[in-house]
C-alpha cells in the first residue's frame, strides 16, 4: 500500500482514530494535514508527524464551523495543490437521558460529528472528483444501532451513514471511492471527553478501555479498506454481532441493549 504523492486530510487529528490514521498515512508515504480545535495539541502531533519526516500542514479549525471547514480545504489546496483522500474523522460523544439533555448538547454532537462531515464533504468535494479520490466517513455501530442514553450520538451518526449512502450513489460513476467505517468500541479519549446532560465533560470512560480495540489498530484497518476501496467497514466480533441482530431481531436486541448498558459504571439507569 503506497500513498506516496497522496494527500490526506484528516479531521479531528489530535486524538484517538485521528491521530492514529494521521501515523498510518504518513508511513505509507502520504502527505498529510490535519485538524484540530486545541492550538497545542495540534502543534504536538505535527512536531511527532515531523519527526518521522512526514510531509504535514496542521489547520487549527472547528469541525462544527463551515468558514473553518472553507478555510482548510483551501489552505490544503493552496499548500499541496491537490486533495486525494478526506477522512472525516472529528467527533465527539456524549452520555445522558434524552429526558435530562439540553438541548444545546444535542445541537452540538449534531453540529460536530453530522454537519462537520457535511462542511467538509462539501468544501473538498471539487478536489476529490479531480483525483477521483476518497471520502471516508468515521461513524460508529450506532449508525446502524442506537444505544439509550446517546440520543445525540447515534442521531447523528445514523445521519452520517445516510448522508454518504446518498452521496456515494451521486458519485459513484465519477471515479469517487466512499467508505463508511463502524469501528465499534475502540480505545481512546472520546468517551472521556463525552458530554454530559448539561454539556460538561463525563471526564471519565465508564467502559474497561484496556479491552478495546485499539486506534491504531483501526487505523490499520482503515488503510487497507481505503486501498482496496471498499463500501463499508465494520470492525470488532461485537459490532458486526450487533449490525446482524439489529436487522433480524431488533426487539430482542432493545432488551439486550439496555441490559448492556445498564452495566455501565455510573449508568444513568440506576
Amino acid at each position: 500500500m503506497n500513498y506516496r504523492n497522496k494527500v490526506v486530510l484528516i479531521t479531528g487529528a489530535t486524538s484517538g482514530i485521528g491521530e492514529a490514521c494521521a501515523a498510518a498515512f504518513g508511513a505509507a508515504g502520504a502527505k498529510l494535514v490535519i485538524t484540530g480545535r486545541n492550538p497545542q495539541k495540534l502543534e504536538d502531533c505535527a512536531a511527532q508527524l515531523r519527526a518521522k519526516n512526514y510531509p504535514v500542514l496542521p489547520i487549527l479549525a472547528d469541525a462544527g464551523s463551515e468558514a473553518d471547514n472553507r478555510r482548510m480545504a483551501e489552505e490544503t489546496l493552496a499548500h499541496y495543490g491537490q486533495l486525494d483522500i478526506l477522512v472525516n474523522n472529528a467527533g465527539i460523544s456524549m452520555r445522558a437521558l434524552f429526558q435530562d439533555l439540553d438541548l444545546d448538547v444535542f445541537r452540538k454532537v449534531m453540529d460536530t460529528n453530522f454537519w462537520g462531515t457535511v462542511y467538509a464533504t462539501k468544501f473538498c468535494l471539487p478536489a476529490i472528483l479531480a483525483s477521483k479520490g476518497s471520502i471516508i466517513g468515521i461513524s460508529s455501530i450506532n449508525g446502524y444501532r442506537g444505544t439509550p442514553a446517546r440520543t445525540a450520538y447515534s442521531a447523528s451518526k445514523y445521519a452520517m451513514n445516510g448522508f454518504f449512502e446518498s452521496l456515494r450513489t451521486e458519485v459513484m460513476k465519477k471515479g469517487v471511492h466512499v467508505l463508511v467505517v463502524a469501528p465499534g468500541f475502540t480505545s481512546s479519549n472520546i468517551r472521556n471527553t463525552a458530554l454530559t446532560a448539561s454539556g460538561a465533560s463525563q471526564g471519565e470512560s465508564p467502559r474497561d478501555e484496556s479491552k478495546m480495540m485499539t486506534s491504531e489498530e483501526v487505523a490499520n484497518h482503515i488503510l487497507r479498506a481505503t486501498w482496496k476501496r471498499k463500501r463499508d467497514l465494520v470492525l470488532t466480533a461485537q459490532g458486526k454481532l450487533a449490525v446482524f441482530l439489529n436487522k433480524w431481531i431488533p426487539g430482542i436486541l432493545d432488551g439486550i441493549v439496555y441490559n448492556q448498558m445498564a452495566k455501565e459504571k455510573d449508568s444513568p439507569f440506576t
